[in-house]
């Protein structure tokens, strides 16, 4: 990194002309009949912003997250720093060329072959033929479509595009590079692929905006990180702190939102909660489910709990199958959670009845957090106790092992 800017947005706005048409006319003579009863009267016009004083910096080599929820002004934002769109007010300064990679083919050809529009793009970002050619066997081997490069874009699937787009974009020179959700398109092999080429491209000097409703992905790659809402930046700083905030923000929502029921009601779930607000990482966490059916004829159950993380990954899944657990009638079910255990933060636990299909659920459901605390001496690096489950394991050795101090529980050594 370093203190030399890339990117400087000074009180940027967007605003869009909303028409709300009240007439139901479809048709060229009903629409001139209309015109000529009322001559005068004009389509309601609403005024939306979609970006509204947003100012920030981002420095050489920086890696920026830009997050918050649908509709708040992130893809408006990218479409802005691409040129793509120009704002209504402000100012945005950019050092060096820009890539972007916003939607699945956006600057291909579809009549074009993969190859062509390599090229074109490339002369599109403003290089040159011999820097492309430089650059064309990397392309082409990142995107692994060898195979179909001499084949029209239009007959390449969703996938086949945003591998070609993405490289094309990592491998041409441009010292900026901006990444929308497209990349939720590819397989997981690919996105492990892309998220270190993006690391790499930061390595070297480049700088990256990359947009995502996958918090993991955000908190893993970048060093900072824009939370926007309704438009306007609400936070701006280490990546950590951002997503917390957000994450707080969503709680308070979710909080004012009514619990969502679903299912075909032969049986209802009267109490769901867990037996503590909060657990120890190594702790077994209970859950207490109680059923009641509303209809005589209610079916044979079994129970289903769903662990979320504060990002919304799923991270357990008990399902009383698993045990041969069958239920009939009203219960007072307590699920017990043994492993594995959970780093410090908050969960979200779902709970469904099911028989054929879903009978009762609740989502969201229910929350409680992890305390953070280490749950056997010797240390752990912080980074690792922050992204990583504990799961209950064992090392087996035919040599006893010198200077280590057995732990109990997950992660003991047998010798």
């Amino acid at each position: 990194m370093s203190s030399e800017p890339a990117i400087r947005v000074e009180g940027l706005g967007k605003r869009y002309t909303i028409r709300h048409h009240r007439s139901d006319h479809v048709t060229l003579a009903q629409v001139a009949l209309e015109r000529a009863r009322h001559p005068f009267r004009r389509a309601e016009r609403e005024q939306f912003w979609a970006l509204r004083d947003v100012s920030f910096e981002v420095h050489r080599g920086d890696v920026l997250g830009l997050i918050g929820r649908n509709g708040a002004g992130k893809s408006t934002l990218l479409k802005c720093l691409s040129r793509i769109t120009s704002p209504t007010t402000g100012r945005i300064e950019l050092w060096g060329r820009v890539g972007s990679l916003l939607e699945v083919g956006t600057g291909f050809h579809p009549e074009l072959t993969g190859r062509e529009n390599i090229y074109l793009n490339g002369s599109i970002l403003g290089m040159t033929r011999r820097e492309i050619d430089r650059q064309f066997d990397a392309i082409v081997d990142f995107a692994g479509i060898e195979r179909f490069l001499d084949t029209p874009v239009k007959r390449y699937s969703s996938g086949m595009y945003v591998r070609l787009a993405f490289a094309v974009a990592a491998h041409l020179e441009t010292e900026i590079l901006l990444v929308d959700e497209v990349l939720a398109v590819g397989d997981q092999e690919f996105q492990e692929k892309c998220f270190r080429a993006m690391g790499e491209l930061a390595g070297h000097g480049r700088t990256v905006v990359f947009v995502s409703h996958q918090l993991s992905s955000v908190a893993r790659l970048c060093d900072r990180a824009l939370l926007l809402v309704d438009g306007r930046v609400a936070e701006l700083g280490p990546v950590d702190d951002v997503i917390a905030v957000y994450l707080a923000d969503l709680e308070r929502r979710d909080a004012r939102t009514p619990i969502s029921r679903v299912g075909s009601g032969e049986l209802r779930i009267t109490t769901f909660e867990p037996t503590s607000a909060s657990f120890r990482p190594d702790a077994e966490k209970t859950f207490v489910v109680e059923v009641e059916p509303t209809d005589d004829n209610a079916p044979r159950y079994f129970v289903s709990l769903e662990v979320y993380d504060s990002q919304r990954t799923k991270v357990a899944h008990c399902d009383s199958r698993v045990l041969g657990g069958f239920f009939e009638g009203p219960q007072r079910l307590t699920v017990r959670i043994r492993s594995p255990w959970l780093r410090p933060g908050r969960y979200q636990v779902d709970a469904f009845i099911c028989s054929s299909g879903i009978i009762d659920g609740l989502s969201p459901g229910v929350t409680f957090a992890v305390e953070p605390t280490l749950p056997y001496p010797g240390a752990l690096p912080d980074e690792d106790w922050r992204t990583a489950l504990l799961p209950d394991f064992t090392v087996d050795a035919t040599t006893p092992l010198r200077d280590c101090t057995p732990a109990a529980g997950p992660g003991r050594v047998t010798r």
